[in-house]
């Protein structure tokens, strides 16, 4: 079996976790910082990213405990075998090799004997020479025009990375217009073809096996929208595919040429790094591209050549697993401060709920601790003014990822520092809160002597809630190919701690098998 089969609540770790969440468990975040070197103890560094992880409930004998758990579970071992391409998606007899994609070495990278990094150089050479052709005008429709839209026909992981990357590179997007059709929902398909001139369209269907329900019944609605004003000749000119099911293909009228290659050791929710990325090479041309796999390759080298106790992707993880598994916190809150980032929260929602969202062990088991976080979350300041208050006041312990950027694109500087005070405030106000004594005053100050009394227990601030502030320089594709990497290897390593598979996803199975059956007794 390629993966140690370790449970990590029977490790010694985990009993020392246990004793010392049980001593310290009412520590208070505001007590910590007053140590005027906590935040550079607990700040770590990549490049253009920054990650402060002092305001958590945490102390060095934390950290170092939650590393001794990591290293007892050997997550070493587990990160150079998803790297050298052992098959670690067990469950599914697969490799797990999207930092294959976009890995810049020569070192050869086995699978099945066959080293597949000139098949994937092969199809990057594809997806450029098929977006310079489509950006520059030269690729026509049948009447002669070039292409102005840009539909990608999808679901899972072959519509939510392309469409949150697309959303989040607006900056940098060229002349075309991309749109995303992915809900078997007919209105969602109606929609888009109200936006669409079919004479200047390309279709992109993204479907490993050309089989997904969902993607198929949209590709024939759209093709069928098409041939009302041209005929089957003119398909291989306006539809292209991103599938491994050629005859499948062949029999929907796309052009042998026009396929882009999927790859069995590429799970769906980690695929924009493939050719289902094909859509955001378009959008953004496909230097954008190439540099936000450049971005991913750089948090995966981090990733994997780092001690643990300087590890981003290890100690967000680890923090993770301290709240979830000690804490009891059920949920995560990610909070991007950047419009353009208002997809991020979805796309991560998947990416680690269908990933980690596992009740056996790697043997089987039923699993008695808790795994799977549930993630949600949106743009500041937004969210502000929005769920917030049950996030600042509420019951629940929440702990947030607070994603901002040093400089905005366009620069309205006075908007962006208006943008990071908040940022800042909400990190500080969840960390430190608001006292008795500091509220008595305030209300004492401002002539309310007389509601002091009824006031003062809603103008409390507990604070002691527990973020972490990911900070970028600016948002490029580089700088946002390391952050979706970050995400990517933190929810590995929870993986890999919480002793499952989290490249499998067969709960989305039985929903789909009864609704085919429902269908047939229709």
């Amino acid at each position: 079996m390629a993966l140690k089969n370790i449970n990590p609540t029977k490790t010694q770790a985990w009993e020392k976790l246990t004793d010392h969440f049980n001593n310290n468990k009412e520590i208070r975040i505001k007590d910590l910082c007053k140590d005027i070197n906590r935040q550079e103890d607990f700040s770590l560094e990549l490049g253009d990213l920054s990650v402060d992880f002092s305001k958590n409930r945490i102390t060095e004998e934390t950290i170092s405990l939650l590393v001794e758990l990591a290293k007892e579970v050997d997550l070493k071992d587990a990160i150079e075998k998803q790297f050298s391409g052992e098959v670690i998606n067990v469950t599914e007899g697969r490799e797990v090799l999207h930092t294959a994609l976009r890995s810049t070495s020569d070192e050869p990278v086995l699978v099945d004997g066959k080293n597949i990094k000139p098949q994937i150089q092969a199809a990057l050479r594809k997806i450029r020479s098929f977006s310079n052709k489509v950006i520059s005008g030269k690729w026509k429709g049948y009447t002669g025009k070039s292409i102005t839209d840009i539909v990608n026909i999808g679901i899972g992981g072959s519509d939510l990375g392309p469409d949150m990357v697309v959303e989040s590179l607006q900056y940098y997007k060229n002349q075309l217009t991309t749109h995303f059709v992915s809900n078997i929902d007919g209105d969602h398909v109606s929609e888009i073809m109200k936006k669409l001139n079919p004479e200047t369209t390309l279709f992109v269907i993204v479907s490993k096996t050309f089989t997904t329900q969902e993607t198929i019944t949209n590709a024939e609605t759209l093709k069928n929208w098409f041939l009302k004003s041209a005929t089957i000749f003119d398909i291989p000119k306006h539809f292209v595919a991103v599938s491994t099911n050629l005859e499948a293909v062949d029999n929907f009228g796309v052009d042998k040429a026009n396929v882009f290659p999927m790859w069995n050791w590429v799970g769906g929710r980690f695929s924009l790094w493939s050719a289902v990325g094909l859509s955001i090479s378009l959008s953004v041309g496909f230097d954008n591209y190439r540099a936000l796999l450049d971005g991913a390759e750089e948090m995966d080298l981090h990733y994997k050549n780092t001690a643990f106790e300087n590890n981003i992707p290890v100690i967000l993880a680890l923090l993770s697993i301290w709240y979830n598994n000690f804490y009891e916190a059920e949920t995560e809150a990610v909070l991007p401060y950047s419009q353009y980032l208002k997809k991020l929260p979805d796309y991560l929602q998947q990416a680690i709920m269908e990933s980690n969202g596992k009740g056996v062990d790697r043997n089987g088991d039923k699993i008695d601790y808790q795994t799977g976080t549930i993630v949600w979350g949106s743009t500041g300041t937004n969210m502000q003014h929005a769920f917030m208050q049950l996030v600042h006041q509420g019951t629940k312990l929440i702990p947030a990822d607070f994603i901002g950027y040093k400089e905005s694109l366009y620069g309205l500087v006075d908007h962006h520092k208006k943008l990071m005070a908040n940022f800042y405030g909400q990190i500080e106000a969840l960390a430190f809160g608001k006292t008795e004594e500091e509220v008595h005053l305030e209300l004492k100050f401002s002539g309310d002597e007389a509601k002091i009394a009824k006031l003062l227990p809603f103008k409390v601030f507990e604070g002691n809630r527990p973020s972490n502030a990911i900070l970028f320089d600016k948002l490029t594709p580089r700088s946002l190919g390391k952050l979706i990497a970050l995400y990517e290897h933190k929810i590995f390593t929870q993986g890999i701690l919480w002793n499952i598979y989290s490249y499998d996803q067969f709960g989305v199975e039985l929903g789909k098998e009864l609704a085919k059956k429902l269908l047939n007794k229709q």
